[in-house]
């Protein structure tokens, strides 16, 4: 057999044995891949991900003529990152951390092609290879901060205007009605918009590393200053027409057709540094090609080890998840507390319901003492799941977008239970009416997460916590209790809830550990 038959036969097996573990991988993975397709199918903030393998595979075909001519040869060391990723894998699987398996999960098929090709043929696409990432649905972490930002320099912007606003939280009031900060203005699917396709434009229009690393924060600064400028224009709008301009589904294609010449704004001004793209020279023989370029047998035991590698996760679960597995029995008996606590008719609280979706059990109860009202919430949670988990970015105390609640402030209170004093998250609630109007009436909020017996206010270490217990082969039973009372100002709000925990917490901790 010549070297050019070697050559061929080379490239045949390595796509081959490549196909063959990407099947495997999209198979083994298939619950995390679906979990990427359906927030796209949901979600317009992800959408763009069903355009990103399209796009890799066009990058790649670019590269074709050079790919062509390197020699595949399998590169052994790159199962040491494949090990990792799955270890990363099984730590985010346990915890059910969608954006942590997915990230993983898409490593994976990346770790494929220098494992298979070599790092001579990786390094040509690597740029592909890592916009393969884009697809991963990430960024709603982000909703709080950038919506924070966006509040402050709409009422700054207002105030330098000229026009008198007054600001609690995510809501402001200004002389001609009020507004509110939601998910929808903090800009992230304009960020993650423009990061996506500022990335590919920089790659396609830039040679240098420094003009296209240059590019790509300019594309992750200019949207967030353009929603912020966006944000101000439609108050302004919405301020000047009598809020007859920019307050209904007008406001969001105003903010697109906005966003949308901002982009377009970006890339003329980029396209001036535009650096003409390098020439490739190809060789037109192969005499550098050694006689024998490529071994079956190594390509196989390669093949093999990463079979085996992706599998780990599978042999992992089911030895946790057996031990894990025991039925508890549950009561839907009604919580009765110490004497003095009595439970009362729902409507003698504050109409507060907590969004916590795809509760095992649920309770939300209205307790009084001496004419002092605490309400009880308690979402509990049992075999949780990717679908079904206490901490989420879809559980939450209130909607943006409530129409009775909305928050005003947060801090972290220190709370006391007989001996055990633990940090939870402090909330203040401002009551608005049904055509947005914000009223007097307001809620002092308490949330702590419980994890199978220990205590937590963040949302990072109950998610860390339930691995912890999963590791160990405990139940993974987890749960959010949330105390409620009107607020008043001078202080005797604090004092009723930590009286409340005083007199019942050891009661709610042995009614958890009991299954609920």
């Amino acid at each position: 057999m010549n070297r050019e038959d070697n050559y061929s036969r080379g490239w045949r097996q390595s796509i081959l044995a490549f196909v063959a573990l990407f099947i495997c991988v999209l198979f083994l993975f298939r619950n995390t891949f679906w979990g990427m397709v359906s927030i796209w199918l949901r979600s317009e903030t992800f959408t763009h991900g069903f355009f990103v393998a399209p796009i890799v595979f066009w990058l790649v075909w670019r590269q074709r003529e050079l790919i062509s001519e390197k020699i595949p040869q399998v590169n052994f060391w790159f199962l040491i990152p494949l090990l990792t990723v799955i270890f990363f894998w099984s730590l985010g699987d346990l915890a059910f951390v969608n954006s942590a398996t997915q990230l993983c999960a898409v490593a994976l098929l990346v770790l494929l092609v220098p494992a298979i090709f070599g790092w001579s043929v990786a390094s040509i696409i690597i740029f592909p290879l890592f916009f393969l990432f884009f697809s991963v649905p990430l960024g709603e972490f982000l909703f709080p901060q950038l919506m924070e930002w966006t509040a402050n320099f709409t009422v700054f912007a207002l105030r330098l205007s000229g026009v008198p606003v007054y600001r609690e939280g995510l809501q402001f009031v200004i002389p001609s009605g009020n507004w509110s900060v939601v998910e929808a203005c903090s800009g992230v699917r304009y960020l993650i918009a423009s990061l996506t396709v500022g990335t590919l434009f920089a790659y396609l229009n830039y040679q240098s590393f420094h003009r296209r690393v240059i590019f790509v924060l300019i594309s992750i600064i200019v949207p967030i200053f353009a929603n912020w400028i966006r944000a101000y224009l439609i108050v302004m709008l919405g301020h000047f027409s009598g809020n007859k301009l920019a307050v209904g589904v007008d406001h969001i294609i105003y903010g697109w057709l906005f966003f949308g010449l901002v982009i377009i704004l970006m890339f003329m001004v980029g396209v001036r540094w535009a650096e003409p793209s390098r020439v490739l020279t190809i060789s037109a023989d192969r005499r550098k090609i050694p006689p024998e370029v490529f071994y079956t047998i190594p390509l196989i035991a390669l093949s093999c080890l990463t079979v085996v590698i992706i599998s780990l996760p599978y042999l992992a679960e089911k030895f946790v998840y057996s031990k894990n597995s025991l039925h508890i029995s549950r009561s839907e008996a009604p919580l009765i507390l110490n004497t003095g606590w009595s439970l009362t008719p729902e409507s003698s609280c504050a109409e507060l319901k907590p969004i916590f979706k795809n509760t095992s059990i649920e309770l939300n109860n209205c307790y009084t003492s001496n004419s002092d009202n605490v309400g009880l919430y308690i979402g509990y949670y049992h075999r949780q799941s990717y679908e079904k988990k206490l901490v989420s970015s879809d559980n939450v105390l209130v909607a943006s977008n409530d129409r009775h609640w909305a928050p005003v402030g947060l801090t972290s209170g220190q709370a006391e239970a007989g001996s055990v004093r633990f940090s939870v998250k402090a909330t203040e609630l401002r009551n608005t009416t049904a055509d947005g109007q914000l009223t007097d009436a307001r809620l002092l909020v308490w949330q702590v997460y419980w994890i199978n017996g220990m205590l937590t206010k963040s949302d990072y270490l109950a998610k860390i916590y339930s691995v912890m217990q999963r590791l160990l082969g405990q139940r993974d039973d987890s749960a959010v209790i949330i105390l409620y009372t009107e607020k008043k100002n001078d202080g005797k709000s604090i004092l009723l809830l930590n009286n409340f925990l005083n007199n019942n917490f050891d009661i709610v901790d042995e009614y958890l550990k009991n299954g609920f």
